[in-house]
C-alpha cells in the first residue's frame, strides 16, 4: 500500500466539477484508491463518496492506493491537484 498527502488548492475544493475530474482520473487505475479527510474515508472512484467528504480549499487529505499501479495513481492524483483540477486560477 502507498499513501500520499496534500492540501486541496482548488477554490471550491473537491466539489462538483473538480470532484468529477478527480474521480475520472482515479478510475483510470486498477488499484483500490481511498481518500481520507479527517475521520472520513471515501472510495476515490465514486463521485458521491468524494462529494460526501466535503473537502474544501485548504483541506489536507491523504490518498491511499493498493494494487499494481498504486504509485502511478497517487502521482497522477497529486499532479491533478497541482494543476488545479484543469481549471484556470
Amino acid at each position: 500500500m502507498a499513501e500520499i498527502s496534500f492540501v486541496i488548492k482548488n477554490k471550491v475544493g473537491l466539489h462538483a466539477r473538480p470532484a468529477s475530474v478527480f474521480v475520472r482520473e482515479a478510475s483510470k487505475f486498477k488499484s483500490a484508491i481511498t481518500v481520507i479527510y479527517g475521520d472520513t474515508q471515501a472510495n476515490a472512484k465514486s463521485i458521491l463518496n468524494v462529494l460526501i467528504l466535503g473537502a474544501s480549499q485548504g483541506a489536507a487529505i491523504s490518498i491511499r492506493a493498493e494494487g499494481e499501479d498504486a504509485e502511478a495513481a497517487l502521482q497522477a492524483l497529486k499532479a491533478l491537484n497541482d494543476s488545479n483540477y484543469e481549471e484556470a486560477e
